[in-house]
């Protein structure tokens, strides 16, 4: 839609307003209004919800990669069919419970929370059997990948339908982009605590490395405070650590995750009102086809999950390596959780400017500013000698960078569904699945980068648990975390320029979705009145 033809659709619609006022209409409107309104409480119960997501995804990122490398001791090649396999199931999984969420009858707790409820006991028994080492060496493999893929569809069965309740919370905007910003900081917050707890219980009980002939290691040269080992006859020989204390870290981390996880979603369920859908009746049902032809006949959320699938891609490479960078390229093995925690504290700490931001300034500019804003640093970190000082302050500044991606998508989704409401004012109940197919083009493109980062390792030459690695491995970790993700936040801001919904359209949607409703108001009322003369 063109600016001039949006311009006269909002001029032309407002005429509709040019009629006598109906007294009940206006009180009815009142009510709505302030059944709209959220309180503080309920945003941050709301916000509390996102947190689970965050915090397992966050600890999966960072650290499953290293895990089935250095600690369940992985040829690289599975590791990256597991990383793969295991993302591209998670993407498939999205779409397919979006349309089972959409066709699920409401009940007395809505449409999204009961499945909220349900899948959360199950998805934390799986969760933990992933940081688990079985005892059967030829199974290893089957075992991931299972239990993967199962977190990873119990995951979904929560945040797609957690994804949609932002537009069942309020039929507001503002009250909306105020509930969101709620609940990034609070995501950005549950990183940190993924980060912290899954880091700093498994950096106290780093795996032993070990060193391949012709390795020439001090302990100064593997940041002082890393206990070497030596190989006899096969056997690994370590006065400190052991392999299994490290893999009993892990799952003493993934415990407590869970307990965290269980927490958050009775806050939820408690904590928040699913508000009904309006009482005209909601859309046919639609195949899956369908329902990609619907979401994809959608210019304006092409464009924009487009957009967001390059520079998700571009932070998803960079958080998938970033630990084997600190590790081996800049030498920091001892110290990889606390850079990490740096970054994500950074981030939760700008989320409240960010959504000032954008208030500010608009959405458009926020993306630009904001997603660019990491280039400097993912340069620096590489060009710079490996320095720990200049490590954390580079780590910092990237953290900012990293709250606008946080913060920017799940901010812009709800203005692509008003928009469609606004075209399409007979089709109704469709949100799960813009919300499912955004998510799933997004994990599927991580699940292939992650694989592709992985089996890219290998070829370089990747020593599973080495002390050092070859310098092509080097180079490799270099371009993963710098170079590829640079080029795919370029191409992401060159997609975001045609993206059409600026503020003035978003502030017509706004206006034209209050008349609609209005005018539903207005044929419940007449409808009422009649059945009374009746």
């Amino acid at each position: 839609m063109a600016k001039g033809e949006g311009a006269d659709q909002y001029s032309n619609n407002s005429l509709l307003t040019n009629k006598p006022v109906n007294p009940d209409v206006v009180k009815l409107a009142r009510k709505r209004e302030q059944c709209d309104r959220l309180s503080i409480c309920n945003k941050l119960c709301y916000a509390v919800g996102g947190a689970p997501y965050q915090i397992t995804g966050c600890a999966l990122g960072f650290f499953l990669q290293i895990y089935l490398l250095d600690v369940a001791q992985l040829d690289p090649f599975y590791a990256s069919i597991i990383l793969f396999v295991g993302r591209a199931w998670d993407a498939v999984t999205d779409p397919i419970i979006g349309f089972m969420v959409s066709r699920s009858p409401w009940t007395r707790f809505g449409r999204m929370l009961p499945w909220i409820v349900f899948s959360t006991p199950l998805a934390v028994v799986s969760y933990f059997l992933i940081w688990y080492v079985p005892v059967i060496e030829d199974g290893k493999v089957i075992w991931y990948l299972v239990f993967y893929c199962l977190f990873q569809t119990l995951q979904t069965c929560f945040h797609v339908p957690y994804s949609a309740l932002t537009m069942f919370i309020s039929e507001d905007q503002k009250e909306r982009d105020s509930a969101t910003a709620y609940r990034m900081t609070v995501e950005v917050l549950g990183t940190v605590i993924g980060t912290a707890v899954q880091g700093q219980i498994v950096g106290m009980a780093n795996p032993p490395c070990i060193l391949a002939p012709g390795d020439n290691v001090t302990t100064e040269g593997l940041n002082s405070s890393l206990l070497l080992e030596q190989e006899v006859n096969t056997t690994v020989i370590s006065p400190g650590i052991t392999l299994d204390q490290t893999k009993t870290a892990y799952m003493i981390a993934s415990g407590a995750i869970c307990s965290i996880y269980i927490l958050c979603a009775v806050v939820l369920f408690f904590g928040v009102k699913e508000k009904k859908e309006s009482s005209r009746p909601r859309s046919e049902l639609m195949s899956f086809w369908q329902g990609i032809g619907l979401v994809m006949g959608h210019r304006p959320y092409v464009k924009l999950v487009m957009g967001f699938l390059f520079t998700s891609l571009a932070f998803m490479l960079l958080e998938g390596n970033f630990a084997l960078f600190c590790c081996y390229t800049l030498g920091f093995r001892n110290d990889f959780q606390n850079i990490l925690l740096v970054i994500m504290l950074a981030a939760m700490l700008t989320i409240p400017f960010w959504q000032w931001f954008l208030t500010k300034f608009g959405k458009k500019k926020a993306v630009y500013i904001g997603t660019s804003s990491v280039i400097p640093f993912m340069i620096l970190v590489v060009c710079v000698k490996s320095n720990l000082i200049i490590t954390y302050m580079v780590s910092f500044a990237a953290g900012v960078g990293v709250a606008a991606a946080f913060l920017l998508p799940w901010s812009m989704l709800p203005d692509v569904v008003d928009d469609f409401q606004v075209q399409n004012p007979d089709s109704k109940g469709h949100e799960a699945i813009f919300y499912s197919f955004y998510v799933f083009f997004t994990k599927f493109a991580s699940g292939i980068s992650l694989g592709i980062s992985t089996l890219s390792l290998d070829f370089a030459g990747y020593r599973t648990r080495g002390c050092t690695q070859p310098e092509n491995v080097d180079i490799t970790l270099k371009v993963l975390v710098s170079a590829a993700p640079i080029g795919l936040i370029l191409i992401g801001l060159v997609l975001f320029r045609s993206y059409p919904i600026d503020e003035e359209r978003r502030q017509g949607n706004r206006k034209l979705l209050q008349e609609q409703r209005e005018n539903e108001a207005d044929s419940e009322t007449d409808s009422t009145e009649l059945n009374n003369m009746v």
